[in-house]
């Protein structure tokens, strides 16, 4: 069986509250809340695959800390935008 378009979002919605670490609780959960509803399937499925990475090495990728993957990298620097004052002060 196919996953709804519906499905998917309230899934993922649900992935990028519950996370490892707080601060991407955070983080995630107010981009999903913003942009989830609007995004292309082909942007919704890198997401969902930004979903299934460490929480960690997001953390570092948003922040600055560690180089993003090419694949990542609009996606990340879009998420990146709303992140002010969580991973750095504003």
């Amino acid at each position: 069986m196919t996953e709804t378009r519906e499905a998917m979002i309230k899934r993922m919605r649900m992935r990028s509250m519950r996370r490892g670490i707080k601060e991407m609780d955070l983080i995630l959960s107010a981009y999903s809340d913003r942009h989830l509803a609007d995004m292309p399937d082909d942007m919704l499925a890198l997401y969902d695959a930004l979903l299934s990475e460490n929480d960690h090495d997001i953390y570092g990728w948003i922040g600055g800390q560690i180089a993003v993957p090419d694949r990542y990298a609009a996606l990340v620097g879009q998420i990146a935008q709303g992140a002010q004052g969580v991973t750095r002060p504003a």
